[in-house]
């Protein structure tokens, strides 16, 4: 398997264990969505909202998971990337659209996380050329600004 393939499954299990961690946190106390998350309009966050993003994050999870196990899945890999082209949504247009969210590391983290997958998801070894560890880097570091 080539350099890139492990980097990318490395990325994917360590973005599943946070996502997980997120989940636990949903259901565990709502107060961190408000506090880390939602400061915009911190009012909005309750208990049933927390749960529902708790559940959508653990889906992203276990999904990329999968394709961390399963990476030469077409199909799985293209619905992996959509988890995170979704969740780039999501964050974009609640921190521009509704105002629920401030750009805070908070948010600006899976913003990053979700920009920086979707651009090394684009073109997998075994859905076209190889890309390598070194064009990874630079669409991470492009993504993040550096």
């Amino acid at each position: 398997m080539s350099r890139f393939l492990n980097v990318l499954r490395s990325w994917l299990v360590m973005v599943s264990i946070i996502a997980m961690g997120n989940t636990l946190q949903s259901f565990r106390d709502h107060t961190f969505l408000y506090e880390k998350l939602y400061t915009g309009k911190p009012n909005l966050v309750n208990g049933l909202q927390a749960r529902t993003f708790g559940i959508w994050t653990l889906l992203s999870s276990v999904i990329r998971c999968l394709c961390a196990i399963d990476i030469h899945n077409k199909t799985l890999y293209h619905i992996t990337l959509w988890t995170f082209l979704l969740a780039l949504g999501h964050f974009l247009s609640e921190l521009f659209v509704y105002g629920t969210a401030a750009p805070t590391i908070g948010v600006l983290a899976p913003l990053m996380v979700a920009r920086c997958s979707q651009k090394s998801r684009e073109k997998p070894a075994t859905l076209g050329p190889l890309i390598s560890s070194k064009a990874f880097n630079h669409h991470c570091t492009s993504a993040l600004g550096s």
